[in-house]
């Protein structure tokens, strides 16, 4: 952890000229205001000011002046950059000019919640596997959708041309203060995986930021283009963004019950929690259009509202070890998603679980493909929403997820989001040119 003396002699120990104060929007996009390091004191006090649309995402024309609160413990400066007048990092906290959160601040959001967590006597430790694709870009510097190599599921070189760039991509992370578990190529052409090793949810959600801020600009500097789009190509499988929950501490009496539960009792209420409010929180794990392009049935896709030991197919999958859970993968966010909301949402659904004692629902057994297979297992499951539209009204009638997100960034997200579902149904796509021109 960083003091303010800390900052101020690495910041002149690395020769740092300009810093840089990052902070997300309502939709997960990283932003930031560069301020010289003249400027340095004046940062570290919260007063630079800005204008609240760029924390909101849109321009509503209710603008108002918003200051930017940088967190010392995220100061890092940027190994890419050159050692004379250096560049360096704050992730900021949004708040009001007279220091409360702002509503919109959705680093805030998390926070909010984890500080319920530590209330309950509940530590959480979360990891992270991400996963995008390479392509070329025309003379332009644009993307295409030609993908950087042909390369299948953990392969190497000659066949594994993102070998080099993924290996840059790495060592950069690592440099900037990212714990990298493993990286390979994955199933798709042109598709990577990188892994964050678990640290609190704070922490990750700020690392996953920097993610992928980090990919996109060693990408750039290889002449190509990360794309962290959920489903960029047809035919082709999807990138995904899994969540890994760590459970490991026995927690407290809740709710002063006279006889504690279990560590795995309670594990088994949170996990009730998380897929009571799976189908609503699936508007915030998987934010676009394009995210319900990869969210259909098929093979690996996590399509039902349910857990498993075994089975890809469901949205959590449990993983033991010695006989007891020893973490919980959620499987269908994408790396689209705004990962300070998508925490928020999932860890307080979990909590909801535990206060309420939410029963455990019968486990998925299988991997099943068709919608129609579980009922042969004598049990109905749900599946995820098949569209943003279907995930937004889930959302809207959702009085927790709501509430977690608290009423502003809620119709922020969801005015913007219905209008953008609103243009895409009014757009004629390239497939129904295809499919009906010549017929109709």
């Amino acid at each position: 952890m960083f003091t303010r003396q800390d900052v101020l002699e690495k910041a002149s120990e690395e020769r740092v000229k300009f810093l840089r104060l990052q902070f997300t929007d309502t939709f997960g996009v990283l932003k930031n205001i560069a301020v010289t390091s003249d400027e340095l004191d004046q940062a570290l006090e919260g007063r630079v000011s800005f204008d609240s649309s760029v924390v909101d995402g849109v321009i509503n024309h209710r603008e108002q002046d918003i200051i930017l609160l940088p967190d010392l413990s995220t100061f890092v400066v940027f190994p890419w950059r050159p050692r004379e007048g250096a560049v360096a990092r704050f992730i900021c906290n949004v708040a009001n000019p007279n220091g409360t959160p702002y509503p919109g601040c959705s680093r805030s959001i998390l926070q909010q919640v984890l500080d319920e967590a530590a209330q309950m006597n509940f530590e959480l430790q979360v990891g992270a596997e991400v996963e995008f694709y390479l392509f070329h870009t025309d003379n332009k510097g644009d993307p295409t959708t030609n993908t950087h190599d042909n390369a299948g599921f953990c392969d190497l070189t000659p066949y594994d041309l993102g070998e080099n760039v993924r290996r840059d991509m790495v060592l950069t992370l690592e440099e900037t203060g990212l714990d990298i578990g493993f990286s390979h190529h994955e199933i798709g052409p042109g598709q990577h995986k990188i892994t964050l090793k678990p640290d609190n949810a704070l922490a990750i959600a700020d690392k996953l930021v920097t993610f992928k801020f980090i990919v996109r600009t060693i990408a750039q500097r290889h002449g190509l283009h990360a794309s962290l789009m959920p489903k960029p190509l047809n035919g082709m499988p999807g990138s995904a963004l899994h969540l890994h929950l760590f459970l490991q501490r026995e927690f407290d009496t809740l709710n002063n019950t006279e006889q504690p539960l279990k560590l795995n009792q309670k594990i088994g209420h949170f996990i009730g929690g998380v897929l009571t409010h799976t189908r609503a929180n699936t508007a915030i794990t998987n934010p676009l259009i394009n995210s319900y392009k990869r969210l259909v049935h098929g093979d690996l896709t996590p399509m039902y509202v349910a857990w498993s030991k075994d089975s890809r197919n469901s949205v959590l999958r449990l993983v033991m070890d010695g006989g007891q859970v020893s973490r919980v993968e959620i499987r269908n966010p994408d790396p689209a998603c705004n990962p300070y909301l998508a925490l928020a949402v999932i860890l307080k659904a979990g909590l909801d679980g535990i206060k309420k004692q939410l029963s455990q629902p019968p486990p998925l057994t299988e991997n099943t493909f068709h919608p129609n297979d579980n009922r042969r297992f004598g049990v109905r499951v749900d599946s995820l929403p098949r569209t943003l539209e279907e995930a937004l009204r889930e959302l809207a009638s959702d009085q927790l997820a709501r509430a977690t997100l608290g009423e502003y960034i809620y119709r922020m997200f969801a005015r913007v989001k219905g209008e953008e579902w609103e243009r895409f149904q009014a757009f004629v796509h390239p497939w129904e040119l295809k499919e009906y021109l010549s017929i109709s």
